[in-house]
This record gives C-alpha cells, sequence and structure tokens, in this order.
C-alpha cells in the first residue's frame, strides 16, 4: 500500500453562524448549540492531502458576535499563525465582513491566507451551500498569497471590501 506523503495542514477555526446552525425538532427552532462540523462537512471530504487541525472557539450566531468575540477570534489567529500554515475559518454570513476586516486590521503582519467562509443555508439542509464553500476555502487556503479573504459561491474576495448582498444572498467587492 503508498503511504501518501507531502500532506498539507489547515488550521480551521469554527465560530457557529448559518453554516453550523441545527434544527431542534422539539421546538421547531435552528440555532448554534454545538459543532456540527465533523457530522456534516468533514466526514464527508475525501482529504488524503490535507491534514485538518479544528478549532471550536465560539458557537453562536454572527449577529450576535461582540468586540469580545472578534478580540478572542484574533488572539486565536494570532496564535495559530505561529505554525506558518494556512487558516480557514468559519464564520456567519451577517457580520463576516465586518469580522473580516477586524482580522486585517487588528492583525499587522499576516504571513499566512486566513480565509474566511461560512452558508446561507444550514450544513445539515440538503441545499446548503456550506459544503461547496467549506471545500472551496480549502482548496483557495492552499493557494492564495499571505492575507485576508473571503471565499463564497466560487469567488474569493481580498479584504478589506467585501460585503454581503442581501438582495442575491451571496457576496460582492464594495
Amino acid at each position: 500500500m503508498k503511504r501518501i506523503v507531502n500532506r498539507q495542514d489547515i488550521v480551521l477555526v469554527t465560530t457557529g453562524g448559518t453554516i453550523e446552525k441545527s434544527y431542534d425538532e422539539m421546538d421547531g427552532s435552528l440555532s448554534n448549540r454545538e459543532s456540527i462540523l465533523k457530522q456534516f462537512i468533514i466526514d464527508k471530504l475525501r482529504l488524503p492531502h490535507t491534514n485538518l487541525h479544528v478549532f471550536n472557539i465560539i458557537n453562536k450566531d454572527s449577529l450576535y458576535f461582540t468586540d469580545y468575540d472578534r478580540t478572542l477570534l484574533a488572539k486565536t489567529l494570532s496564535l495559530q499563525m505561529e505554525k506558518k500554515i494556512p487558516i480557514v475559518v468559519l464564520h456567519g454570513t451577517d457580520t463576516m465582513s465586518k469580522s473580516a476586516e477586524f482580522i486585517f486590521k487588528t492583525l499587522p503582519h499576516i504571513d499566512v491566507p486566513i480565509i474566511f467562509t461560512g452558508a446561507m443555508k444550514p450544513t445539515g439542509f440538503m441545499d446548503s451551500d456550506g459544503l461547496q464553500n467549506v471545500t472551496e476555502s480549502l482548496i483557495a487556503a492552499k493557494l492564495l498569497e499571505p492575507g485576508v479573504y473571503i471565499s463564497f459561491h466560487g469567488r474569493v474576495f481580498s479584504v478589506p471590501g467585501v460585503r454581503k448582498n442581501v438582495q442575491t444572498k451571496t457576496f460582492e467587492e464594495c
């Protein structure tokens, strides 16, 4: 059996958001209870050339993010950058641009690609865009130069200058 060599490490930081919301059959609600990343995304991907290092630091809708949450995210990313490997951040789409710009402004020497992504529909739904966006972000993390980016629906945007367009349900340059 041939051993796979040249595996690339990627850090995956989860913060909640729609991509990780789950449905509660008892009360019919969607909320961030616990990370469902492994069950609905990681276990569905074939990544023989990638080592994922997953860190769940926050588990909430990004509409409720505070300055404390963004500071915690910045500190986490700063520590993870010391490993000199690419980083993907799963984040709620409502304030993803704000958090990405916060990271851009707060971390002065970004020497790895940091890619933010999320989903418009929860990953547990059949028509979710979560798996696609995570897959594309993992590829982008291996190809992009150091910096802060948003990867969404087949496009990659350099931060700053990105916003969510609620009418088209995707991201665009601003």
